[in-house]
């Protein structure tokens, strides 16, 4: 989920060899992680570009990027893989807190 509450995609490219998969993850609703989009050359690169525009992180690991690029669309990441994908989250959610907090200090710090 985004700091609104609302689900979104994330992102993981390969720098070495242009693909992405995007995975979509609503929290402890969803059973796993959904992979919603994922491509190489120029979807790669749209996929990219639509996640920078929404402001949706995006994470550098070539080899994940191998293991989902074999999932379809709109299929559950499999279990094998809950916990790299979770560690990924998990670090996309981190993030996400220290801005929010950074920005409630900055509101209440002018």
């Amino acid at each position: 989920m985004d700091s609104k509450g609302e689900n979104s995609a994330a992102p993981l490219r390969s720098p070495e060899i242009a693909k992405a998969v995007a995975l979509r993850y609503a929290g402890p609703n969803q059973k796993a992680p959904v992979v919603v989009a994922k491509g190489a050359g120029a979807n790669a690169e749209e996929i990219i570009r639509i996640a920078k525009k929404h402001g949706i992180p995006i994470q550098d690991n070539p080899v994940l990027v191998g293991l989902l690029a074999g999932i379809k669309v709109e299929r559950e990441i499999p279990p094998a893989l809950y916990d790299l994908v979770a560690r990924v989250i998990s670090a996309f959610y981190r993030v996400e807190n220290g801005l929010l907090q950074k920005k409630k200090e900055e509101k209440s710090n002018p």
